[in-house]
């Protein structure tokens, strides 16, 4: 699960390059653990403010990764 997070913040470094292929890892790991939601790192990310989290969230939502951030 840590794994296909740092996947995907470096693929949202890296200007979303294989950014839909990241998503389904991390989904494939949050089945296998059992677990709903995947928790991020606002400080990590490209546009940690309220509008880029909520994009993020939109657009993993479609994808079926429910997105939380820490605090």
């Amino acid at each position: 699960m840590a794994e296909a997070i740092e996947a995907i913040y470096a693929s949202l470094q890296a200007d979303n390059a294989d950014l839909d292929a990241h998503i389904a890892m991390l989904k494939a790991a949050l089945a296998r653990e059992g677990l709903k939601e995947a928790v991020f790192d606002p400080g990590r990310l490209a546009q940690g403010n309220r509008s880029g989290r909520k994009l993020m969230q939109a657009y993993f939502r479609q994808r079926g990764v429910k997105v939380v951030f820490a605090r």
